[in-house]
């Protein structure tokens, strides 16, 4: 219970940082895409959180798209030029704001132990929450290029915590 309870924290401060790098910019340089074979901001936003609910769905718990129409759009497999039909921020915002709710509801009742095979889903649910950590990590890269190289905003600091550190310029999360 505990290594999820932590493994949960830091998703947390993954999400903070994903919002230090966009929540003080205007709603058109969130989707403003710097070419055609490039993803606005937004659109990083939000395939964050469907990969964040995709996973939880079809590892953990099947459950109905928070957002359905977004799913399509919010694949990686929709190539970068078909991306570029965004929702409001407003929207992108509550979309993430569910999932990440959806994420701590599901890694609870593992810890808590209310599912089925709770020491099976443990196991899942670490490595689960690990690499949702590391995928936001991830698209914070690219935010953060088009952030400060296109669009000439200084990046915030790296997130504190001792458990992140960069490889090959992304920062990861060392295993707890």
């Amino acid at each position: 219970m505990h290594e999820i309870a932590a493994l949960l924290r830091e998703y947390d401060r993954a999400r903070a940082y994903t919002d230090d790098l966009w929540k003080d910019l205007t709603p058109d340089e969130v989707t403003w895409r710097p070419h055609e074979n490039s993803s606005a901001i937004g659109w990083h936003l939000g395939h964050q959180a469907h990969v964040a609910h995709f996973m939880i769905r079809n590892l953990t718990a099947a459950e109905p798209s928070p957002d359905p129409e977004l799913d399509a759009l919010m694949d990686s497999a929709n190539p970068e030029r078909f991306r570029g039909a965004l929702p409001t921020v407003e929207r992108l915002t509550a979309f993430r704001d569910t999932v990440a709710e959806r994420v701590h509801a599901r890694m609870g009742d593992i810890a808590a132990g209310r599912v089925g095979a709770p020491a099976q889903l443990t196991v899942v649910a670490t490595h689960l929450l690990t690499t949702l950590v590391n995928h936001e990590y991830q698209h914070d890269q690219w935010i953060g290029e088009v952030r400060a190289d296109a669009l000439g905003h200084a990046l915030p600091p790296d997130p504190d915590g001792g458990n992140t550190r960069r490889i090959d310029g992304y920062l990861v999360l060392d295993c707890l």
